[in-house]
């Protein structure tokens, strides 16, 4: 799919409209710079939001997670939200009602289903892994049928989302420009130390080089 985000009742930005972005692009880009994503679902009447990782395959997102786990069992064949948010900084204005974030998000709403062919899930959890640690899948041993069999993948449609953000300074009132109070920015991403090995390691296994190349970069950075 490509061309531009379709506006529905569930998408439409009603405040700071000029902040969205209907650029499908845009919606790519902070999928596929993000880590972490929420799951929203409702179970039994009451909204459980569950945290966790994420990959995507052309116009699907994929969750994963325990195959005991109720959110994700609940979700199949449910109307769901899905976010992810990306913070570029912290906006330090004059008055504190001013104060604010630099961000990226996107939001996806859609009927989720349970994947249970082995080769899409395959696929997926491929997708997730590569997500987290580029090169790992590869490297790793691959997962065990019983393995598979208490993990559930959940896919998501790509078809009706929202994207907003936020950058640059503070806008204070004018009245406050004058004052001796501090403004600005304090950029923030999430960057990746060295590898800490296994205490159970076996001596003399070095740190793969796809590890090594993450050590010290700066994952999903504001361009």
């Amino acid at each position: 799919m490509s061309g531009d985000l379709s506006s529905t009742t569930r998408t439409k930005l009603h405040r700071l409209r000029e902040r969205g972005s209907t650029d499908r692009a845009d919606l790519y880009a902070v999928l596929d710079a993000g880590l972490v994503c929420h799951l929203g679902v409702v179970i039994d009447g009451s909204p459980v939001v569950l945290p966790t990782g994420y990959g995507r395959i052309g116009e699907t997102l994929y969750l994963h997670g325990s195959s005991a786990n109720r959110s994700l069992l609940s979700a199949d064949g449910q109307q769901v939200c899905v976010t992810v948010t990306l913070l570029d900084g912290l906006v330090c204005a004059r008055a504190v009602f001013h104060h604010s974030m630099n961000y990226r998000s996107a939001v996806i709403f859609g009927q989720a289903r349970l994947v249970t062919a082995d080769d899409e899930r395959l696929a997926a959890l491929h997708a997730v892994t590569e997500q987290l640690a580029p090169g790992q899948w590869a490297y790793a041993r691959l997962p065990t049928r019983k393995e598979l069999a208490a993990t559930a993948v959940l896919a998501l449609p790509l078809a009706e989302a929202s994207v907003k953000g936020r950058s640059g300074g503070p806008k204070d009132d004018d009245e406050d420009y004058q004052t001796d109070i501090w403004a600005g920015v304090l950029p923030a991403a999430l960057t990746f130390g060295a590898a800490e090995p296994d205490a159970k390691l076996t001596e003399g296994i070095e740190v793969p080089e796809h590890i090594r190349r993450l050590a010290g970069t700066t994952r999903g950075a504001a361009r």
